[in-house]
């Protein structure tokens, strides 16, 4: 009706006796609604009563055209019920705003009249190949049934075009192609855990009843489901299939199982055949990244140097930092000799600051699992021997959990030995955050009574490390016995520190529990003490950990504004992060106006929850808002805008990020800055050390390369955040660090030397440059005065001399130049070229494996589309010879002990033992209660019995 002005005229026939004319009216009202909506929504009442009015013919058109207008007044719950009395005149194929916004409304509606609609929905999608929408309604409407048979229908009408069109060979099965997708739905957006169960079930089901089953995704199944049966059963079919390739499969899944699972999955699983259970006892993966993180070092000392040398060492806050420092900055390398070329600041470690020195030791050698107990041997407790610091005997407990973190079956016993053997406070603080790393997820029933058993004895130091360890060794196992027991002492003890370790401990026994977490966590949050409220907020964040669940994060937000306690609303804020690490882009959104809060500690768990949520991302949104806060004026807000912005950017260069280089000047700035606050220097020194982490070779990340969640990873970031109260464990965010490396191996288990292609850059995903040592700049000359008419004089004699210069270059027919100087024109850099070949064992970093093939011509192929971390390879020529690469960390990690008191040199630094036995009795040193900062001893060169100053 074109011109019209007003639908008046229209809305008065629904006035009209005549039926006809009431028609007439509806007919174009519902082509006019989009229009005049607001002048038909004060007339809305007169279309209900005649949807209402059973003699009215066109009842269904009034519902459309009233559905229409709440839906235009944003009441979508009274469009939708409207919708639903349209019946057939509401065409769910329409494409348009209104039809898809209350389709997507439709699943939180139970009303049988949905059925029908919901129905032809399906007919629809089905009829038209469009299967994705039917897919996810059906998942929204529990309709598993209809899951499957899209599934079915989409593969056996792949299967027929394959038959009809020979060029339709090479294509996807349809049915595969919708197994995928319900399976990123299921892990990554179903929340609710019976649901995604249920899909993951009939998901397994599918998939094995293919004709060539995708056994890497059936796997990232059984991780979820927990089913350690049907994970054996699997490689157990595998393996007696007895061709190369299927057992190459069987390794692989093994290797992605020995990633993303607990202990006690792999202890159970791994029953049959030696190759797979050395596989999943993590000790040949472990075995390989240690490798890789040793050949490919590149830390920058110069960079831990200038660290050292800008901060006093006597205060324990910066010999603490620098230890931090050093540990992340050589994770997982073997690299030690930090410690033994800098004796004189090591020994100036005192108390607590030992502790942690001695503990860096095993995140240096995180995963050295062959050599673990000789490394530390000199400083781990001695029976019968009661000399030695109880500092360094505790903190090399816990560097032994560090080295053996979720793999600790072969120290557990050692450590329980160790921990039951002792009345020493700090040792018993020490072998329990050992006991507890190593026995990460066991669910050993033994260690935790033992635990418990000191747990009374009501010690704050030693309490505070056994209830968190009493909570990573049942971690993820929902124990309501183990829970019952905490609650209870938590209410008992008067010791904070005990009741901040319970409550951490707590957290995490519900670690991906969701609901099944709710009565805890609801009972926690209305504790009137704060540390047991703050205990709620972690077990949200642990229970929904990686889900983005709407729910977990209203409760954070809602407790980030209503707490009375500073403490807790920081937790909420930062626990925003580990809900949504899955969705980076998400976050910065989220936390922007938090960031600006007049609160610093909500600020402070704004810029956590960046660091958290973005790691590794180098992600623009979140450099941009943790800028401003480098420069907050509370100390402790700084600290936490530098430690998360080197998350992000960690091994980040200038080509993929341009800001890199400038953060990274403010952070050794800040370090250097006499009259910057401790507690910034404190972040701007992690900073350094975490952006270079593992020898600039690992990236943080909170997922594995297949996707699931990194346990260990995940814990060891939260038991990080806890360094706010307690700096030692601070060592536990080495768990995160993951390498950044692709690793071949071939059907023994060996690494064969070959070359696969990057197509990019060779700078692009380079590593960043070493910085330059500065030289000494040489004193300064003191200008001599010069008079104005020498000047002039001066440049006389050189116009002279130019003239002088062309008459002769004229006389000799050349070109007149200049005589005091040379022009040189600068040579056009060269343009790099795209694509260089890489061999096995190279850094190659997340964003890079997008660009990443294997050559077509090549030996292997591998037997899965490289997602990072190891490899197995098909080799196409088994007859030829293999050609191996050089195991280099296994020959030189073998251990050169001369005795006790001594322990080997750096693998990195030269055979030498002298530095390193200096090293151990500074650690060992007693220290002196009465004075912290007592001057440490001259230096001394110290020599075994039997050795020579030469041999040393």
């Amino acid at each position: 009706m074109p011109g019209l002005t007003s639908a008046s005229g229209l809305i008065g026939l629904l006035d009209e006796p005549d039926q006809q004319l009431k028609c007439y009216a509806l007919q174009n009202l519902d082509k006019l609604v989009d229009q005049f909506w607001a002048e038909i929504a004060d007339s809305v009442s007169k279309i209900e009563v005649l949807y209402e009015d059973d003699q009215f013919s066109e009842r269904n058109l009034a519902a459309l055209v009233a559905s229409k207008v709440y839906y235009h007044l944003g009441e979508y719950n009274e469009s939708m019920m409207f919708a639903l009395g349209a019946g057939d005149l509401f065409d769910i194929t329409a494409k348009s705003e209104y039809v898809e916004t209350i389709i997507s409304k439709f699943p939180q509606k139970a009303d049988p009249r949905l059925q029908d609609i919901v129905e032809r929905m399906f007919r629809k999608c089905y009829e038209t190949e469009d299967y994705k929408p039917a897919i996810g309604i059906a998942i929204e409407a529990r309709r598993l049934d209809v899951v499957e048979e899209g599934i079915n229908l989409a593969s056996r009408r792949s299967k027929d075009k394959k038959g009809k069109e020979k060029s339709c060979e090479e294509e996807k099965d349809g049915g595969v192609e919708l197994m995928e997708y319900v399976l990123e739905i299921s892990m990554n957006v179903v929340q609710e855990i019976g649901l995604r169960e249920k899909l993951l079930r009939l998901l397994v089901n599918l998939f094995l009843s293919q004709s060539s089953p995708d056994y890497f995704s059936i796997s990232k199944c059984v991780i979820h489901l927990n089913d350690t049966s049907l994970a054996a059963k699997i490689l157990q079919e595998l393996v007696q299939k007895e061709d190369i390739k299927s057992l190459l499969v069987a390794y692989q899944i093994a290797f992605d199982l020995d990633s993303s699972a607990t202990q006690e999955f792999l202890q159970k699983t791994g029953k049959y055949y030696r190759s797979i259970r050395q596989i999943l006892r993590g000790t040949k993966s472990i075995e390989i990244a240690l490798e890789f993180l040793f050949r490919n070092n590149h830390t920058d000392m110069s960079i831990l140097n200038k660290i050292k040398d800008s901060l006093e060492a006597r205060n324990s806050i910066f010999h603490t930092a620098v230890t931090f420092s050093n540990a992340f900055m050589n994770a997982g390398t073997t690299s030690d000799g930090f410690f033994r070329a800098n004796l004189e600041w090591l020994s100036k470690a005192v108390n607590w600051s030992k502790f942690t020195a001695t503990a860096a030791l095993g995140v240096i050698h995180r995963g050295n699992l062959s050599q673990g107990l000789k490394l530390l041997e000199p400083y781990l407790p001695q029976e019968g021997v009661s000399t030695g610091s109880p500092y360094s005997q505790g903190g090399s407990l816990y560097a032994l959990g560090l080295i053996y973190a979720n793999h600790g079956t072969d120290v557990l016993e050692f450590l329980r030995k160790q921990f039951k053997g002792t009345a020493d406070e700090m040792v018993q603080h020490g072998g329990a955050l050992g006991l507890g790393v190593a026995g990460m997820a066991t669910g050993n029933q033994g260690i935790y009574d033992e635990l418990k058993t000191v747990l009374w004895s009501d010690s704050a130091i030693a309490g505070e490390a056994v209830g968190l360890a009493m909570g990573l060794v049942m971690l993820g196992t929902g124990s309501s016995a183990s829970l019952e027991d905490m609650i209870q002492y938590a209410h008992e003890t008067q010791h904070e520190k005990i009741i901040r370790g319970l409550a951490i401990g707590m957290a995490l026994i519900m670690f991906g529990k969701q609901e099944a977490a709710d009565d805890l966590m609801n009972t926690l949050l209305d504790d009137p003490d704060p540390t047991l409220r703050y205990g709620g907020i972690m077990t949200i964040a642990m229970a929904y950990c990686g889900t983005g669940s709407n729910k977990a994060i209203r409760q954070l937000l809602h407790v980030a504004v209503s707490d009375v306690n500073d403490d807790v609303r920081r937790v909420s804020v930062m626990s925003l992060g580990f809900i949504l690490f899955r969705k980076p882009n998400a976050v910065p959104r989220m936390v922007e106006l938090l960031s600006e809060s007049y609160n610093p500690h909500v600020r402070y768990g704004a810029s956590l929850a960046l660091g958290i949520s973005c790691a590794g991302t180098g992600l623009d949104e979140a450099i941009d808002l943790l800028e401003p806060m480098i420069k907050d004026p509370t100390d402790f807000v700084r600290q936490g805008a530098l430690i998360s912005m080197a998350m992000i950017l960690v091994q980040q260069n200038d080509q993929m990020n341009p800001k890199v280089a400038s953060l990274r000047k403010t952070f050794e700035g800040m370090v250097g800055e006499k009259h910057e606050d401790a507690m910034a220097k404190f972040g701007a020194a992690l900073a350094l050390g975490i952006i270079d982490a593992g020898g600039r070779n690992v990236t943080i990340g909170l997922q594995t390369q297949t996707g699931s969640l990194n346990l260990p990873a995940i814990v060891g970031m939260a038991v990080f955040t806890q360094y706010w109260y307690w700096f030692p464990l601070t060592h536990f965010l080495s768990l995160s660090f993951m390498p950044t490396g692709l690793i071949g191996l071939d059907d023994e288990l060996n690494v064969p030397d070959f070359k696969f292609w990057s197509n990019t850059r060779p700078s692009l995903f380079d590593y960043p440059p070493k910085v330059e040592e500065s030289a000494e700049k040489a004193p300064e000359k003191i200008a001599t005065a010069v008079l104005s008419t020498t000047v002039k004089a001066r440049q006389r004699a050189k116009r002279s001399e130019k003239e002088k210069a062309a008459k002769e270059a004229a006389a000799k027919g050349e070109d007149a130049m200049e005589t005091d100087h040379t022009v040189s024109t600068p040579k056009r850099a060269e343009k790099e070229k795209v694509g260089y070949e890489l061999g096995n064992m190279s850094r190659v970093l997340p964003e890079q494996l997008k660009y990443i093939s294997f050559i077509s011509d090549g030996r292997y192929e591998p037997v899965k589309k490289p997602t990072g971390g190891i490899l197995l390879l098909l080799d196409r020529t088994p007859s030829e010879p293999i050609r191996l690469m050089e195991l280099k960390a296994r020959k030189a990690t073998a251990p050169t002990a001369t005795g006790p008191g001594h322990t080997v040199g750096s693998i990195n630094d030269g055979p030498g033992t002298g530095g390193a036995a200096a090293a151990v009795n500074v650690l060992n040193a007693e220290d002196d209660e009465g004075d912290e900062d007592a001057p440490p001893p001259e230096d001394f060169e110290y020599i075994t019995d039997g050795e020579t100053e030469e041999e040393l």
